[in-house]
């Protein structure tokens, strides 16, 4: 992943799990390195801490760590 790598998320459902959209957008290889990522304290949604990788994320929040943020939008 490159640093500072930031992408908008459109969300085809009424939300994605944390780990999944990790995932989905190249943050982690794998669901268990997003696993890993999320334990550690390492990932943010709105500014907060998340530890919990089962979390719903849901049109128009933020998820960020070190060298990326992903912003949840609803399909235009």
């Amino acid at each position: 992943m490159q640093e500072n790598f930031q992408e908008t998320f459109e969300l085809a459902g009424e939300y994605i799990t944390l780990c999944n959209l990790l995932k989905v957008c190249g943050v982690a290889d794998t669901g268990g390195a997003a696993k890993l990522m999320i334990i550690d304290g390492e990932v943010e949604v709105d500014g907060q801490t998340e530890l919990r990788k089962g979390c719903k994320v849901r049109a128009g929040q933020r998820v960020s760590g070190y060298g990326f943020t992903i912003h949840v939008v609803t399909p235009q």
